[in-house]
C-alpha cells in the first residue's frame, strides 16, 4: 500500500466543463444549516480557479509573469433554485465561454445530484498590478481556448 495522495482534488474536466466536487461544511452554513448566500459565491471561485489549474493556468505563474496580471470579477450574477445544507455533496459546474476584450465571460452551476442548486454568469477581467484591464496574453487564451463555446 502506498502513500496517501496528500495533493488536494481540483476536480476534473467533463468535456468543456470543469467539475468540482464540494462537501457543505458547518462553517459554510447558517444557524439553522442552510449555506449562507455568500458560501455560494465561494464554491464559485473555487470552480473557476480549479478550472483554470486543469488547463495549466497558475494564478501564482500569473503574477510571476514578466507582464505579471491578475483576475478581478466584474460581474457577478446568481439565481438561487433551491437551499443546500449541512453534509450535502455538491458540484461546482464551469464553463469558461468566450474572451471578449480584457473580459472572461464564465457560466457556473451548482447542483446537487440532478437537482439544480444555483446558477452564476460571472464576467471577469484580465488585469495587471495596477488595477487596469489588458487583454489576456496570446498564451493564456490558447490554453483556454480549447475549452470555450462557439465565439
Amino acid at each position: 500500500m502506498g502513500a496517501p495522495d496528500t495533493e488536494p482534488s481540483a476536480g476534473w474536466l467533463d468535456g468543456r466543463e470543469h467539475v468540482l466536487p464540494v462537501r457543505v461544511y458547518y462553517e459554510d452554513t447558517d444557524f439553522t444549516g442552510v449555506v449562507y448566500h455568500g458560501g455560494y459565491v465561494r464554491f464559485f471561485e473555487r470552480g473557476r480557479t480549479d478550472f483554470l489549474r486543469l488547463a495549466g493556468v497558475s494564478h501564482a505563474a500569473l503574477l510571476e509573469r514578466p507582464d505579471p496580471l491578475a483576475f478581478t470579477v466584474v460581474r457577478l450574477a446568481i439565481d438561487f433554485r433551491r437551499s443546500a445544507r449541512i453534509d450535502d455533496a455538491l458540484q461546482v459546474r464551469t464553463t469558461y465561454e468566450a474572451v471578449k476584450g480584457p473580459r472572461l465571460m464564465i457560466r457556473q452551476r451548482i447542483v446537487r445530484g440532478d437537482e439544480a442548486i444555483a446558477d452564476a454568469e460571472v464576467t471577469a477581467a484580465c488585469i495587471d498590478l495596477a488595477g487596469r484591464a489588458r487583454r489576456p496574453p496570446a498564451d493564456l487564451v490558447a490554453a483556454l481556448a480549447p475549452y470555450f463555446g462557439e465565439v
